[in-house]
């Protein structure tokens, strides 16, 4: 089987299959169908398929005109037929794995996929979950449910692995082409072909580990290593704002040492699919072994109180004149989660928003890439136009996304006040009427 499937890998015989088209999946089964591999996208919303199957971009990531090329070429398709995946010979996982009411891992998606994959999966076929998740998910869940569904065996009849997304929305360099990728495998033979058929696809360098629990851990250290320094340096901001120092230049000093520190910075919250969830998980699994990982969730607690703390802070600057949090109208730039994308999952801006109404504000929200977004289920539609009259018209303004676009010396020369939670304003030379975080 090794042998067999090297020599498809070598010949762009190899029939890919990827299962989830969000920001991870579509741009992977682009780079699959543009290194010459014939891909399936597969998804159980029907809008995604359609748009996909017409060319049309949806993911800030992928090239408009990369997407369209290769679907008109017909070395792209999706379906929501998983009966597709009897064709392919290698099939990445890329659904969501988020979190539930009660904080704890929602694997349901990966379990769902898995178990619609086993009943159509074939001899000498590589299965490899990229949705990051607890250490053991791919040998305690994946396995099990595939050889079950299936009636063959791993590492006989298919191939089983682990690669971890690193996806970072908006990122100008490094893209799913050129970021290093980690696989972990059931097997040597596992880990030899399926780091075979990335390192074919992908300009980075392919890292090979023993096992899928080693690329599990490894995708959550990643990922936990910046929730705790982030945790550490918005514990240091609120302390600093206290003893009357400013953070941000604390920050800016620091890093002008050339080894030994690199430099994180304080904010409204965490945002995102992977530093705000990724530690839950890793906590979740640890009480499994009876041990508290009481470091991450120290940290996870200071970044799950920034949103009210900015909140606190709002008020305190309302205070100042003579009004109450109360009835005042707030405007918020921003709703992303990280600067100059339009993605808005788990962002603190929007736990900011919904602080603020309950504290009785009247809220509205300006985002030049985020027109409308959902939050419960309810649609929540922003200002058009960062005007003069919007700005002057609010009671405060709060910056809680840092968009490279705007103009902040307008924003500054029209507003009553800002309070700039990302220290977006920072070469706006007149800060008479701006406080940071």
């Amino acid at each position: 089987m090794k042998e067999k499937l090297l020599k498809k890998i070598r010949d762009r015989k190899i029939k890919v299959g990827v299962v989830g088209l969000g920001y991870v999946g579509l741009p992977l089964a682009v780079e699959k169908a543009k290194a010459g591999f014939e891909t399936i996208g597969f998804d159980i919303q029907s809008e995604k398929v359609k748009m996909v199957n017409e060319g049309l971009n949806y993911i800030g990531d992928v090239v408009n005109e990369d997407l369209k090329a290769i679907v008109e070429s017909g070395m792209l398709k999706a379906t929501t037929d998983f009966s597709f995946v009897g064709e392919v010979d290698f099939i990445a996982i890329c659904v969501p794995t988020p979190l539930d009411i009660y904080q704890q891992p929602d694997i349901s998606y990966v379990r769902d996929s898995t178990i619609a994959i086993a009943k159509y999966l074939k001899k000498e076929t590589m299965v490899v979950l990229e949705s990051t998740t607890y250490p053991g998910t791919t040998e305690e869940l994946l396995k099990p449910l595939l050889e079950e569904g299936s009636g063959l065996k791993c590492g006989v009849d298919f191939y089983l692995g682990f690669s971890p997304e690193r996806v970072d929305p908006g990122n100008l360099i490094y893209k799913t082409k050129n970021t290093p990728k980690v696989v972990g495998a059931i097997g040597a033979d596992a880990t030899e072909v399926i780091s075979e058929m990335y390192q074919t696809v992908l300009e980075g360098s392919v890292y090979t580990v023993s096992s899928p629990a080693i690329a599990e851990m490894e995708k959550i250290l990643e990922n936990t290593y910046r929730n705790v320094n982030i945790g550490l340096v918005n514990e240091l901001a609120i302390l600093c704002n206290k003893m009357g120092i400013n953070f941000w230049e604390v920050v800016d000093a620091a890093k002008s040492k050339p080894y030994g520190f690199q430099a994180f910075y304080p904010g409204p919250g965490l945002g995102g699919h992977c530093i705000p969830l990724d530690p839950y998980y890793l906590s979740w699994k640890a009480r499994e072994f009876g041990f508290h990982t009481s470091m991450i969730e120290s940290s996870m607690m200071i970044n799950d109180k920034m949103p009210e703390y900015c909140v606190e802070r709002a008020s305190k600057i309302l205070n100042r004149f003579k009004k109450s949090l109360n009835g005042s109208r707030v405007l918020i730039l921003g709703v992303a989660y990280k600067q100059d994308i339009d993605d808005y999952r788990e962002s603190p801006a929007i736990r900011v928003i919904n602080e603020l109404e309950k504290q009785g504000a009247e809220v509205i929200y300006y985002d030049p890439y985020v027109s409308e977004y959902k939050e419960h289920g309810i649609r929540v539609v922003g200002e058009k136009q960062l005007t003069q009259d919007l700005l002057r018209g609010a009671d405060l303004v709060i910056i809680t996304t840092a968009h490279t676009t705007l103009d902040y010396n307008f924003v500054q020369e029209n507003s009553l006040f800002v309070f700039d939670t990302k220290n977006a304003m920072k070469n706006v030379s007149i800060r008479s009427n701006i406080e940071l975080l």
